[in-house]
Order: structure tokens, then C-alpha cells, then sequence
């Protein structure tokens, strides 16, 4: 029974540790399963560590610079396939017979030749002419006329050659030796030619009625699919290592430079470590991932129990950082065990870009570093990545102010970019000892980067509209008096508008001194009497001189009409889609004190009026947040400083004092995360706030005629 009661008190607690612990399984789901190399090492730097010897036998892996290298090298002498067609010479040759004999005709005829020509002379000529024109067609099409050639081989070298399928039999031939077919026509219309030339008879007009690209016809076909199926065998014949290091070799000494040679000797044992001999002990490396990830969940859960409990309290906030931590170990995860692009590509700013935007930068920096930590343990070069993230995140989260004004993320962006280019820069100097052998597809990865921080910053409307949060501009967009709600109160309730601009006034100016959310007290301030929409003359700052619909009421009944503004607030907010927090601040911002004026006079008339206390006493809740509480102060001051009769300084002073002194002896901000020299700094900028709008004028003297 115990248990269960230890259940049911405290099951909010439980869920909680829930989320924690699903997120991390879920993030040691997708964790690498494989060993981690036990040294920490950077190109041009000394080896930190003891003297280390191979473990093992290991194959010395290639840089991707060399194997893009011996990969170009076979491209380069690599000879395309093409199939030869047969019947396309005979079909040509036929082609040709049929249409010279025609032509002949037709130009007999045409031309009328004179008598002295005997017929069987011209006979024997148009044989000769045709019989030359059969040899150069043979001869063209032996040599082989290929398919399109100005396209397909734009992408070998000029002198390259061609393997020729015929049948089952591949021969050798360089592309100098085949024809185009234009190459093709050009030969046989020069070749005929001549032949016409030497005979006695000449026909002038005859060849130039036949079209020799019709007999030119392509015979040897581009064979893509087997064109590429040879070049892949020969890429992935290229052998991934050059050289062998022996067990028991010693590999560098402690205080040794890390030379590019030797980065790649450590980089080699590193990755034949990681994939093989650590997936003996998978099990192993899998609970030393829980106890890590889990130290750092729990370092999380630490701190927002100590230092941010109201998130802690809420689901969706809750809920709303795990996903985020959760999602982009998810998405480098994925991206390093792909391969298909670089892990500088994955934007992991915007984490404490989204955090930063609904909530602060304490919290924001504080949840980037979880996240860099968890990623970092499986990147490359991990020291560098988290050290590079690291600071993007801290620029990220120093220039994210005033982020509703229009073109403030492009800023953001912009500078978090450059902070990645300077820093890879950097390193890349202390490596290889000049910044020009920095890799540059790596800049162009920064930059699909920020490309997606840009992106990836539009579902911030989603996530306000899934988890109830509120963005600076959505709060600028809420403080806008144009909208109905606002516009409705200025034209209802004219002195509650009014009261309402002064008490945003009062509160903004405060919270900026004791370090709140501006933009949040302003909202709220701006609707926290929207209520008074439903009953506006029953309050004073809206009545004409002469009329108090008070009169007609009992001093419960008025008090109840009074109390109602912050119930019919809260329901004119609903109603209206207005956010929770907003809602909060009409709900809260009279907590629970008591409508002291009619209280005053009930008790006065009747002997048992402290028993009707419960009648004059608003419904709360009391403030739960420090925005909430300098609102409630900012109304009370305000409202106050209206029916002072003589105003002075020390009579402002002495308003604020007891108003606020009051409201704290009730206990209004016990709920609420405000310290006692938060309330003297919001004293001291009400006093001079009020005394700067009722300060005293000059009296001129009457103009003189």
C-alpha cells in the first residue's frame, strides 16, 4: 500500500523520470554500437599520450585525395563500349545502289546527252561511279561510323580509344581511326568525286543530288550498360590501403609531432579498431554508451530541477527539449552511418536557436552542451566538432535579440557561419601550417548548413502551436492594439484602455531592470483587464461624472461584478485563442487579494461581515511566474496613482511602498520565482515612473497686452 501511495503522490514526478529514460533509450538506440579509440589526436600537434605500438596487424587506409586520385587515373585511359551493328552497312549500300540508279535516270533524261555518247559507254561509266561508290561505303563502315560521338565521348579524352564489341569478340580501335558521320559523308562525297573526275565523261550536278549521310549511317552503338558495368569493376578494384603496419610496430612516441603520414597511420588503426575489434565486445560498449548518456540526462534533469523548475513542471516543455536533444543525435547518427554527406552538414545550432526563442540563454547554452556532448562521442575529429559547435552555439545564442524584427535571423546566420569558416580555418592552419589546405567542400557543407538553420527556423510557428509556446513575435504580433481584442477595449472601455497602456508601460520598464521577458509582460499587461469588455462603466476609469451604476447594487453584488472581469476575461481570452501564458496573466494578476473598497463598506455596515470575506476575494491563482507578479504590481500602482488627490514625490513613494508592501505581506508572490531585491529594484523604477507622468509643470504667467 505504501508504494502505490508513493504512486499516486507523486506520479507527475514519475512520468517525468519517464521521459528522461525513454529519451535516452532512444538515443541509445541509434548511438554507435562499435569501440571507441582510446586516444585523442590532431594533425600537427604532439602526441599527448605514452609511446604507442600497433595492437595488431593493420592495413594503412588511403586519404580520400588519393583515392580520388587512382580512381581519375584509371578513368582517364578507360576506353567506352560500343557494339557493332552489321546490318546497317548492308542496308546503306542497298540504300545507295537504289537511289544512284534513280538519280542517273533522272539525270539522263534531265540533261538530253548528246548522240557521240554511246549508251553503253555511259553505262559503263555510271558501273565505274558506283562500283567506287560500294568500295568507300564498305571501307567507311569497316572502319566503323560511330553513334553519336560529339556527345557521348565529351567526357574522355580526344585520344582515347574505343573497345568494339562484334559478337562475342572485343578488339581495340582509337578514335582517330573511325568516322563521325559527318567525317563519314565527307569521305564518301570526296572519294566518289574523284572517281567521277577521272573518267573522260564528265556529269556535272549528278553526286549533289544524293545525300551521303543517308549511307553514313552510325554502325557502332554506345553500350551504356556494359560501359558502366566495366568502370565500376575497375573502381571498386582500387585498392583502399597502401602499405601494412606489423604488430608490435611502434607507431609514434609520446611528445612526437603529429605528421600527416602519421595521421594517417592513427586515423588507419582507428577506424580497423572501431569496426572490427570493438564489435566483440558490443555489450559491453553498449552499457559504457547508457552509463555516459545517461550521466548527462540526468545532469539535465539536475538542472532543471534547481534552476528552471517551472519547465520541469510542464509536459510540453519537458517533452519539448528531450524531443529536440533526441531528434538531432538521431540526425547525426544517421548521417555519419550513410555516408552520404559530411557531418558539418547536420545544423545542430538550432537547438539553442529554438530553445533561446522559447525560453532563455541560460537555458539555451545549458541544453546545447547536452547535445554537443551526446554527438560528440561518435563524430570524427570529436574535439574539433564539439569545439566548433560550441562556440557557433554561444554566437548563436549572444546575437539572438530583438529576434521578431525582420531580417535579425539572417544576422544570426550569417555570423554563425562565419564562426564556422574561421574556426575550420583556423584549425586547418595548425594542421597543415597554412589555411590554403583547408579542404574547401567542407566551407560549402558549412554553408548547406546554415542554409538549413534558415529552414529549419519556420517550424518554429509548429512548435508554438503543438506545445503552446510563445515567440518574440508572436508576442509583438499580440501587443499590436489593432487587433480586435485590444481595439474592442479601446472603444468599450476607453479608461481600461488606457489604464492598460500605462500598467504595460510600468511593467516592461521593470522587468528589463530585473531580467524577465519584456515582450511577455507587455502582452499581458495589454489584455490582463479585457474582461472589463462586459460590464466596462462598473468600473471607474470608464464612468462620466455623474453616474455609478453602483448605486443600485448591494456591496456583494458589486463586488461580484467587480470580481467577474477576471472570469470573463479568462473566457472572452479563450474564446479568442489568446496563449496560456497570456491567459495567465488575467487570471493572476489581482491573485488572491480582496475588492477592498467594497469589503471596507460591507464590514462597515454589517457586524458579521468578516464572515462574507470569501465574497470579496478574487479567485486567483497567485502569480507563478516573476512576469505575472510585476504585472499584478504595475496594475495595483497604477490604478492607485489615479485617485491620489496631491501629488508629490514622497506621496508617490509612499503609494508604492504600502501597495506593494500589502500585496507581499499577503503572500501574492510566495508562487512565484521573485527575490526581495527584485521587489525594491521594481519599487524604485515604479517611483520613477510615476513621478516622471505626474511630474510637476511650470505656471506661467499670464501674457501681458
Amino acid at each position: 500500500m505504501s508504494l502505490v501511495r508513493y504512486i499516486l503522490v507523486n506520479y507527475r514526478g514519475i512520468f517525468r523520470a519517464l521521459y528522461f529514460f525513454a529519451a535516452l533509450i532512444v538515443v541509445m538506440l541509434f548511438l554507435p554500437h562499435e569501440g571507441r579509440f582510446g586516444y585523442e589526436f590532431q594533425k600537427g600537434k604532439p602526441w599527448m599520450h605514452s609511446d604507442l605500438y600497433a595492437p595488431f596487424d593493420f592495413a594503412i587506409y588511403k586519404t580520400d585525395a588519393e583515392l580520388f586520385s587512382d580512381k581519375t587515373k584509371i578513368l582517364k585511359d578507360f576506353k567506352p563500349f560500343f557494339r557493332v551493328d552489321s546490318l546497317v552497312g548492308e542496308s546503306s549500300k542497298q540504300q545507295f545502289t537504289t537511289d544512284f540508279r534513280q538519280a542517273w535516270t533522272n539525270y539522263r533524261t534531265a540533261n538530253r546527252l548528246p548522240a557521240k555518247y554511246p549508251s553503253d559507254r555511259l553505262n559503263a561509266f555510271a558501273g565505274v561511279v558506283e562500283a567506287e561508290a560500294m568500295a568507300a561505303i564498305e571501307y567507311v563502315y569497316q572502319k566503323g561510323i560511330v553513334d553519336q560521338s560529339e556527345s557521348i565521348l565529351s567526357n574522355y579524352a580526344a585520344d582515347i580509344g574505343l573497345s568494339v564489341l562484334k559478337g562475342n569478340v572485343l578488339s581495340d580501335n582509337h578514335y582517330g581511326d573511325i568516322f563521325t558521320q559527318r567525317k563519314a559523308s565527307d569521305y564518301l562525297m570526296r572519294r566518289i568525286s574523284a572517281k567521277a573526275e577521272t573518267m573522260s565523261l564528265k556529269c556535272p550536278g549528278l553526286l549533289a543530288n544524293l545525300d551521303m549521310q543517308r549511307y553514313a549511317q552510325p554502325n557502332l552503338l554506345y553500350d551504356d550498360y556494359i560501359t558502366q558495368k566495366f568502370k565500376n569493376e575497375l573502381i571498386s578494384n582500387v585498392s583502399l590501403t597502401k602499405g601494412l603496419v606489423q604488430s608490435g610496430e611502434r607507431i609514434i612516441s609520446h611528445g612526437e609531432m603529429v605528421t600527416s603520414e602519421v595521421f594517417q597511420v592513427l586515423e588507419s588503426l582507428k577506424r580497423e579498431y572501431e569496426s572490427h575489434i570493438g564489435t566483440r565486445n558490443k555489450y559491453v560498449v553498449l552499457a559504457g554508451n547508457g552509463v555516459i548518456v545517461g550521466t548527462l540526462f540526468v545532469i539535465l534533469f539536475l538542472f532543471l530541477l534547481r534552476f528552471r523548475s517551472e519547465v520541469l513542471k510542464d509536459d510540453s516543455k519537458t517533452l519539448f527539449i528531450l524531443l529536440l536533444v533526441s531528434f538531432m543525435v538521431i540526425v547525426a547518427s544517421s548521417v555519419i552511418k550513410s555516408g552520404l554527406v559530411s557531418i558539418y552538414v547536420v545544423p545542430l545550432v538550432i537547438v539553442p536557436i529554438f530553445i533561446r526563442t522559447f525560453f532563455d540563454s541560460r537555458l539555451a547554452l545549458f541544453i546545447h552542451l547536452i547535445t554537443v556532448f551526446v554527438v560528440g562521442f561518435f563524430v570524427p575529429n570529436s574535439f574539433e566538432y564539439v569545439f566548433t559547435n560550441f562556440v557557433a552555439g554561444i554566437v548563436a545564442i549572444l546575437s539572438l535579440t530583438n529576434l521578431y524584427r525582420r531580417g535579425r535571423l539572417f544576422v544570426t546566420v550569417a555570423l554563425v557561419y562565419l564562426t564556422y569558416i574561421v574556426l575550420y580555418l583556423s584549425l586547418a592552419t595548425i594542421e597543415e601550417g597554412t589555411p590554403f589546405a583547408a579542404n574547401s567542400l567542407v566551407l560549402l557543407w558549412y554553408a548547406v548548413n546554415a542554409l538549413l538553420l534558415m529552414a529549419s527556423y519556420q517550424l518554429v510557428y509548429l512548435f508554438e502551436k503543438m506545445f503552446g509556446f510563445l515567440s518574440d513575435a508572436t508576442l509583438v504580433e499580440l501587443s499590436d492594439t489593432n487587433l480586435d481584442l485590444l481595439r474592442k477595449l479601446a472603444e468599450v472601455a476607453p479608461g481600461t484602455f488606457q489604464h492598460s497602456l500605462q500598467v504595460a508601460n510600468l511593467a516592461e520598464a521593470a522587468v528589463q531592470k530585473i531580467g524577465g521577458n519584456p515582450l511577455l509582460v507587455r502582452a499581458g499587461a495589454l489584455y490582463h483587464d479585457i474582461g472589463k469588455t462586459v460590464n466596462p462603466l462598473y468600473f471607474i476609469e470608464n464612468q462620466a461624472f455623474d453616474f455609478n451604476p453602483h448605486k443600485n447594487l448591494d456591496f456583494t453584488e458589486s463586488a461580484q461584478v467587480i470580481i467577474n472581469h477576471v472570469t470573463e476575461g479568462v473566457r472572452i481570452a479563450h474564446k479568442a485563442g489568446l496563449p496560456l501564458p497570456i491567459i495567465d496573466f488575467i487570471q493572476a494578476h489581482h491573485g488572491t487579494t480582496r475588492v477592498k473598497y467594497f469589503y471596507s463598506l460591507h464590514r462597515d455596515k454589517f457586524d458579521n461581515g468578516t464572515d462574507d470575506v470569501h465574497k470579496f476575494t478574487y479567485p486567483g491563482p497567485r502569480p507563478n511566474s516573476k512576469e505575472t507578479a510585476v504585472v499584478m504590481m504595475a496594475d495595483a500602482v497604477e490604478a492607485a496613482s489615479r485617485s491620489m488627490k496631491s501629488i508629490t514625490i514622497q506621496n508617490i513613494d509612499e503609494l508604492v511602498e504600502s501597495i506593494i508592501n500589502l500585496q507581499q505581506s499577503e503572500g501574492q508572490f510566495n508562487d512565484a520565482d521573485i527575490t526581495f531585491k527584485d521587489i525594491t529594484t521594481i519599487k524604485t523604477v515604479f517611483k520613477k515612473k510615476l513621478g516622471n507622468i505626474y511630474h510637476a509643470r511650470i505656471e506661467y504667467p499670464e501674457s501681458r497686452m
